[in-house]
């Protein structure tokens, strides 16, 4: 009876744990296409890009600040966001939210684990800048 319940609780512990992995978010997979990018002539050393970021049901955005402003605003689906130490909030199509320049974004995520989601992102940054950098571990 003892080797039964050992071996129920290790299958049982398998998949909660495999489980857990398929539910969690996926990162570096969400599709970002840049629709335009302009330099600034009134502003020397800016521009300004206009992109769009889809995310397949799970997927994720690696935790990341912005040297720049952002504007997002979802096209598509449901995003939970979180930026700064704020709470994290999810924004439906149709719903937006700012970030200001050098925030720090440490949630991305397309909120639904069986439909896509679509953001439209506008961005004010050095023209040097990424659009994101990876927050360190």
């Amino acid at each position: 009876m003892h080797k039964i319940l050992t071996g129920a609780l290790a299958a049982l512990t398998l998949t909660c744990s495999l489980s857990a992995l398929a539910h969690g978010p996926v990162y570096g997979q969400e599709k970002l296409a840049v629709l335009q990018e302009q330099a600034l002539a009134n502003m020397p050393g800016k521009k300004v890009m206009l992109l769009t970021v889809d995310y397949a049901p799970g997927q994720a955005t690696v935790p990341h600040r912005h040297a720049g402003a952002a504007m997002a605003y979802v096209l598509e689906g449901a995003i939970t966001s979180k930026v700064n130490d704020g709470p994290s909030v999810t924004y439906k199509a149709g719903e937006s939210w700012f970030e200001a320049a050098g925030s720090e974004h440490p949630v991305s995520a397309n909120a639904s684990q069986s439909q896509p989601a679509k953001l439209l992102v506008f961005m004010l940054m050095d023209a040097k800048d990424e659009v994101l950098t990876p927050l360190p571990h």
